[in-house]
């Protein structure tokens, strides 16, 4: 669940006071992945790949008191769980918006993550953990490659949001470029640039 919390008695009370009425608050970071070991795993052990990245950004937020962290309106809020959203693609064709709360255990996030990505797509209804988590957006743009995914501010959601688009294959590497937006109040660079690190390890070793 999340809670107010006063911005001062926390790491990021100068940041709220900094970034709050800034017309666009948020930063973008784009990263090449070698994702070599992720798509290995999925071929292997018949797993979504884009189910495989999603936990591995769980993994990566999941200690970093950072991600627990996010403003709302002239608000911080403090939230004791994240979860990691995906965009499905429906039976109508179109898009819906699936929440999955992520405890950093694989086998209950590959469980809920099908159960609830197909149910989602079946239904055409958002499932939405907002209330109850801090979430990571993601998106994915498979039918191309990206080099950059842009920022986008809408000035309602302040969540951070990562997308990324189908992998490339050079001698026997496959490698993504993944672009990660972020609210500064919620985060400096260098708490970005530890969450991209480590989401690289994890990929790695998964």
């Amino acid at each position: 669940m999340k809670k107010e919390i006063n911005p001062h008695d926390t790491t990021r009370g100068s940041q709220f006071e900094i970034w709050r009425n800034a017309p666009n608050p948020m930063l973008t970071f784009v990263k090449k992945l070698d994702v070599t070991n992720l798509v290995k795993a999925s071929k292997k052990k018949n797993l979504k790949f884009n189910m495989l990245l999603d936990y591995c950004i769980g993994k990566a937020a999941l200690d970093q008191k950072e991600f627990y962290l996010l403003p709302e309106g002239d608000k911080l809020m403090q939230f004791d769980k994240i979860a990691i959203n995906t965009i499905v693609k429906n039976r109508t064709g179109e898009v819906s918006s699936c929440d999955i709360e992520f405890t950093g255990d694989f086998d209950r996030y590959h469980h809920d993550y099908m159960k609830y990505t197909t149910e989602v797509a079946q239904s055409c209804i958002d499932r939405d953990l907002s209330d109850e988590c801090m979430v990571i957006g993601t998106s994915t743009i498979i039918d191309t490659e990206l080099e950059f995914a842009g920022g986008m501010y809408s000035g309602i959601f302040n969540n951070p949001f990562i997308i990324w688009g189908r992998y490339s294959k050079h001698f026997f590497r496959y490698h993504l470029h993944l672009s990660f937006q972020f609210h500064h109040t919620q985060m400096d660079g260098a708490h970005a640039g530890r969450f991209l690190k480590n989401l690289q390890t994890y990929i790695n070793i998964i």
